[in-house]
């Protein structure tokens, strides 16, 4: 995880919510992870947009959001 959060510390432009946004999402599976480093390392002078940009469009983005999880939707 220290290399992914130095690449994101190094992006233009880059913002604590973002690393943070980015590590958490990474963080809950080992796909994930690759799948960003992967990314980062084929665009070298990627932006924090561009980033965010390819996160979003991973087919589990959405798992995350509590309204697709019952069980976390019912405590808030």
């Amino acid at each position: 995880m220290r290399e992914l959060e130095h690449k994101l510390n190094n992006l233009p432009n880059t913002y604590f919510d973002f690393i943070h946004g980015i590590t958490t999402y990474a963080n809950k599976k080992p796909e994930r992870y690759r799948a960003i480093m992967e990314f980062l390392n084929d665009n070298p002078n990627a932006t924090p947009s561009d980033v965010t940009g390819f996160v979003m469009t991973q087919p589990d983005f959405f798992e995350d959001d509590v309204r697709n999880n019952p069980a976390v939707a019912n405590v808030m």
